[in-house]
C-alpha cells in the first residue's frame, strides 16, 4: 500500500471521508517528507503548520460528525508565494515584499478551502515570476527533483518540484509564458493553463491593476500528479468572480465519451531547434492515440511564428512601462534576465503596439479556424532539455531560452488552454505532451491528456537525486 504522500489528491480525500486516515495523518505525513527533502530542493518556502493542524483537526472533527464534506476535505495543498493566502506575504519572491502580508486570500486560495483542502505551505518563485528557471532574490534556488543540475522550471517551480517530490499533493501556480506548464514539463506532473477568464485571479498587495498583456494572458491554475485532481482543480477553481472583472462563468467543451477526434500533431514546432528524443517522445504519443483510434495529423498550424514573436512583443512592452520600478526590486538574476530581453526584442511605440493587437486578432481567428478542422493539437511542451542553473543569463544563451519555451507562449497570446501530462523520459529527465485546444476546450484538453495519461503513465512522485 502506497503511503500517504504518495497518494493523489482525489485518494487522500477518499482515505479521509472513509475514516481510513485522518486529516491530521495525512498532513504530518507531508510535513514530514518537507523534512526530508525540501533541504535538498528548497522549494517549499514558508510552512503553516499551527493554522493547518487546526484545520486538519476541524475536518477530522466534521467527518466524526458525519457532516457534508467538499471535494477536497482534509487535503493538504500548496500556493505559490504570489497568491494571496491570508495572514502571510505575497512576497513575490523579493526583499522588497517580504512582510507584504495578505489580509484575505485569492479567490483560488478561497475556492480551494471551500472544497475542504488546507493551504499549508508556500513555494518559491523567481523574482515577479520573470523566469522561466527558479532562484528567487528572498529564498534562493530550488532544484529539480530528477536532476539537482538543472531548472525545475519557472516561474512556478517550487510547486512542481514539491509535487514531484511528494511535498504536495496538488498546489496552485499561475502562468503568463509557461509557468504552469513549464516546470510540470522540467519536473514530470501535470498541469492545466486554463482559458483567460475562466478561473479568477486577484490580490490585495499591490500594485493591484493589471498591465494590458496580463489582463489579456495571465492565469491561475492546478497543479498535481494525475489528469484527475488537476480537472477536479479545474471544477473547484473555475467560474465568474467580483474580483476578477475578466472571469467568466462558462460552459467548457468536452469530448463525448468514447469520441475519436481528428488531432493535430506538431513534434517539431517552426521557429527554433527541437530536440530529438523530445519530438520522438511526441511522436510516440500521437502513435498510442493514432492506435487507440484518433485520426492524428502532422501538421503545422497557421502562424506559429508570428505567435510567438506577437507574445515577446506584448510581454516586453509592459515590462518595458514597469522597468524603473522592477528595476528598484528586482535581484541581480531578474535584472540579468530584464537586460537581456531588453537587447534582443526591439522598442515598441505606441504605434507598435497597436498594431501588435490588431495582429493577434487576426492571428486568433486562423487558429479558431485551424481548431474547427482540428479540436486538439498535441506538440511539445519545451523544445529542448531542461537548462542548467542560470542558463538563462547568459547573454550568449538567450536563443537557447527562446528556443526552448516556444512552444508555450502560443497558448498565452491566444488565451487558450493547455493541459501537460508526461509523454516519457529522455535523458534522464521527464518530456511533457502539451494538449492544447480552442478557448473554452479546457475539459476536452484534460481528457486527451487524461488518455495520453492511462497509456504512458505517471513518474512521480519521486525520491529527489542528490548529487
Amino acid at each position: 500500500m502506497s503511503e500517504l504522500w504518495q497518494m493523489s489528491a482525489l485518494e487522500l480525500a477518499e482515505q479521509i471521508r472513509t475514516r481510513q486516515a485522518s486529516s491530521r495523518e495525512v498532513l504530518e505525513a507531508h510535513l514530514a517528507r518537507i523534512d526530508k527533502v525540501n533541504p535538498h530542493l528548497n522549494a517549499v518556502v514558508r510552512r503553516l503548520d499551527d493554522e493547518a493542524f487546526a484545520a486538519a483537526d476541524a475536518a477530522d472533527a466534521a467527518v466524526a460528525a458525519d457532516a457534508v464534506v467538499g471535494r477536497l476535505h482534509g487535503v493538504p495543498c500548496t500556493v505559490k508565494e504570489n497568491i494571496d493566502v491570508a495572514g502571510t506575504p505575497t512576497t513575490q519572491g523579493v526583499v522588497a515584499l517580504a512582510s507584504a502580508i495578505a489580509s484575505i486570500d485569492a479567490p483560488t486560495t478561497a475556492r480551494m478551502r471551500a472544497a475542504g483542502a488546507i493551504p499549508f505551505a508556500r513555494t518559491n518563485l523567481p523574482d515577479f515570476g520573470l523566469r522561466v528557471h527558479t532562484d528567487s532574490q528572498l529564498h534562493g534556488l530550488t532544484r529539480n527533483p530528477w536532476n539537482p543540475n538543472v531548472t525545475a522550471g519557472g516561474s512556478s517551480g517550487g510547486e512542481a518540484s514539491a509535487i514531484s517530490s511528494g511535498m504536495s499533493p496538488i498546489g496552485l501556480g499561475n502562468d503568463i509564458g509557461g509557468s504552469l506548464r513549464n516546470p510540470a514539463h522540467c519536473c514530470g506532473i501535470a498541469s492545466l493553463k486554463p482559458t483567460v477568464g475562466v478561473i479568477p485571479m486577484a490580490t490585495v498587495v499591490p500594485p493591484l491593476e493589471m498591465p494590458i498583456s496580463s489582463q489579456l494572458m495571465v492565469v491561475e491554475g492546478p497543479m498535481a500528479r494525475t489528469i484527475a485532481d488537476v480537472r477536479a482543480g479545474l471544477e473547484i477553481l473555475a467560474g465568474q468572480h467580483p474580483r476578477d472583472p475578466r472571469s467568466v462563468s462558462a460552459v467548457l467543451d468536452d469530448a463525448a465519451p468514447g469520441e475519436r477526434m481528428k488531432i493535430a500533431m506538431l513534434p517539431e514546432p517552426p521557429g527554433g531547434r527541437t530536440d530529438p528524443g523530445i519530438a520522438n517522445a511526441i511522436r510516440s504519443v500521437g502513435d498510442l492515440l493514432s492506435n487507440a483510434g484518433h485520426d492524428v495529423v502532422e501538421v503545422v498550424p497557421p502562424d506559429y511564428e508570428t505567435v510567438i514573436a506577437l507574445w515577446a512583443q506584448m510581454l516586453i512592452a509592459d515590462v518595458r512601462q514597469q522597468q524603473e520600478l522592477l528595476s528598484l526590486v528586482m535581484g541581480e538574476g531578474g535584472q540579468k534576465v530584464l537586460a537581456n530581453l531588453e537587447r534582443e526584442l526591439e522598442p515598441t511605440d505606441l504605434a507598435g503596439v497597436l498594431t501588435s493587437h490588431l495582429e493577434r486578432y487576426r492571428v486568433m481567428q486562423t487558429w479558431s479556424a485551424f481548431f474547427t478542422e482540428y479540436p486538439i493539437l498535441i506538440g511539445p511542451t519545451w523544445a529542448l532539455p531542461a537548462f542548467e542553473h542560470d542558463a538563462d543569463l547568459d547573454p550568449a544563451q538567450t536563443e537557447l531560452v527562446t528556443d526552448t519555451i516556444r512552444p508555450v507562449v502560443i497558448a498565452n497570446l491566444l488565451g487558450t488552454p493547455a493541459a501537460i501530462t508526461p509523454a516519457g523520459v529522455v535523458g534522464g529527465l521527464p518530456v511533457g505532451v502539451q494538449v492544447m485546444g480552442d478557448r473554452f476546450s479546457d475539459q476536452r484538453c484534460l481528457t486527451v491528456a487524461g488518455e495520453i495519461e492511462s497509456l504512458v503513465g505517471t513518474f512521480t512522485p519521486i525520491d529527489p537525486i542528490i548529487g
